[in-house]
């Protein structure tokens, strides 16, 4: 379940990083809360990977 939910977290958590931080990041402007949240922007996908797989995995059997 890890590699694919790790490719599915640099994927996703990329383009939300570049969607909610790339101008702070370009300008210079990322503090600590900024990191704490960009770090979250690619926890969440990953978790949310992990929880898809194993209900899917579940249900299956």
């Amino acid at each position: 379940m890890m590699p694919t939910a790790l490719k599915v977290s640099v994927v996703v958590g990329s383009i939300l990083f570049i969607i909610n931080h790339g101008s702070a990041l370009v300008k210079e402007r990322m503090d600590r809360e900024r990191w704490i949240s960009a770090a979250l922007t690619y926890i969440v996908p990953y978790l949310v990977n992990i929880h898809g797989q194993y209900v899917s995995r579940s249900r299956q059997g």
